[in-house]
């Protein structure tokens, strides 16, 4: 009986990770840093080439990198020096799986300020390789009407690893 016991939670137990990995909504909530699928809907997945390519076009794409960072007592907490891709603007925070509506507001209110209120506006959204961060802010992006949005799914990491320029941010102040 054990052992029958023992067999049940060994193939039970990947199941159960599973479904907790993700909110009744569909955004992934655990274990940010991990493999990521090739898409994410209502956005074109592009390459480090492309995104290199993107930015020489007219209009020049928004670049939205959304790493996490520390947030205490209405401050960013900077460790380090934050590098993404030159012209990014950082906004933290906002692609866990459960937000606050003042983190979903953050996000749509500096993506439609960051575009002039223009919903099809080229945006890119970024993180690091193999970060759920990104595909989760992506995909809120879509939910709120953005309809010209791409995914930088191999992030900062590969945009570094090609020896191209960085540039050190800060986060954009949240005005909560």
């Amino acid at each position: 009986m054990k052992a029958l016991c023992l067999l049940m939670l060994v193939f039970a137990l990947p199941v159960l990770a599973s479904t907790s990995l993700f909110s009744s909504d569909g955004y992934r909530i655990d274990r940010y840093r991990s493999p990521t699928p090739d898409t994410v809907p209502g956005a074109e997945t592009v390459t480090t080439r492309e995104l290199q390519e993107l930015l020489q076009t007219s209009p020049r794409p928004v670049v939205i990198d959304v790493i996490n960072s520390e947030y205490r007592a209405s401050l960013f907490v900077e460790t380090r020096p934050h590098t993404s891709v030159p012209g990014a603007f950082w906004l933290p925070n906002t692609g866990r799986g459960e937000l606050s509506q003042l983190w979903q507001d953050y996000l749509v209110k500096n993506a439609l300020k960051l575009t002039t209120n223009n919903q099809d506006h080229p945006v890119v959204v970024m993180c690091k390789s193999d970060c759920w961060l990104s595909w989760n802010a992506t995909r809120r992006l879509h939910q709120a009407g953005f309809t010209n949005l791409y995914w930088y799914k191999d992030g900062i990491d590969s945009w570094e690893n090609s020896d191209l320029p960085v540039q050190v941010i800060t986060p954009v102040p949240p005005e909560f």
